[in-house]
């Protein structure tokens, strides 16, 4: 299956460091051969870099592990193929326009049935039945609250984790999702997080001989969460989320647990 990368901080971050050990997992030290991309936020903008070439060798991948593009949430991905062939129109992640912002999605898995998944104006572009959910979720949001979002954050997402718990029984369906405010993690089968805040310390790699020393390169009040399919690293605390359950967060820090 693929895994999953996201990051959700409060103040802009790169995601250089979880990304070198990801895109190593993406045909190297991982089966994950089939194509990569990541969606940074900036403000209600966000840039997106795909490639359908496995990760570990991908020129962009490469480029993207030295430049640090600074943001407040990321969603990425690397694909090991089951639904869909392998292409760009078929690569995570996937961003669709919502209430005059991008929603960005990314899944781990496999479902079955979801030809039948219902999207009304939204068409997918790919084959995927990755793909076919977010447009369906998308619709769902949109026919349960026809005037725009509600007035609690809270209400939208717990909904969200509803209709993620109907993939659930799909199959696997573990997800991530962000509106460049809000990131959200569904967990199916296996999702982990972690919280970097004061006191830093160092981290090291599992898949990559490299590690950072966070209190170089952060200040007191910075706070990150990551989450990753898999623990990137060793030496420090990954908090394992429980099947069916999911976690919101915003700059950094947990906003609406549940499941």
């Amino acid at each position: 299956m693929c895994e999953l990368l996201g990051m959700s901080a409060n103040v802009p971050t790169d995601i250089c460091f979880s990304f070198t050990g990801l895109i190593r997992r993406g045909g190297d030290t991982g089966p994950h051969k089939d194509g990569w991309g990541i969606t940074f936020y900036e403000g209600k903008g966000c840039r997106t870099f795909k490639d359908p070439e496995p990760s570990h060798q991908s020129p962009i991948a490469g480029f993207l592990r030295d430049y640090p593009i600074k943001s407040c949430a990321v969603v990425s991905h690397i694909r090991q193929a089951n639904r869909g062939r392998v292409g760009l129109e078929n690569t995570h992640p996937f961003t669709r326009e919502l209430w005059g912002r991008n929603w960005t999605y990314a899944h781990n898995g496999q479902l079955s049935g979801y030809q039948g998944l219902a999207t009304g104006p939204l068409a997918p572009v790919g084959n995927t039945d990755s793909e076919r959910a977010f447009c369906h979720l998308l619709h769902r949001i949109q026919t349960r609250f026809p005037k725009g979002p509600p007035a609690k954050a809270q209400t939208l997402w717990r909904f969200i984790a509803r209709v993620a718990e109907e993939f659930r029984a799909l199959g696997v369906f573990n997800m991530l999702l962000s509106d460049g405010r809000y990131l959200m993690a569904y967990c199916s089968t296996q999702l982990h997080w972690l919280t970097r805040r004061a006191p830093f310390g160092p981290a090291k790699l599992i898949d990559e001989d490299m590690e950072v020393d966070f209190s170089a390169v952060t200040t007191p009040d910075d706070v990150v969460t990551v989450i990753a399919t898999r623990p990137l690293t060793q030496g420090e605390h990954w908090t394992a989320l429980a099947p069916g359950q999911f976690a919101v967060f915003r700059l950094g820090e947990p906003f609406l647990t549940g499941g």
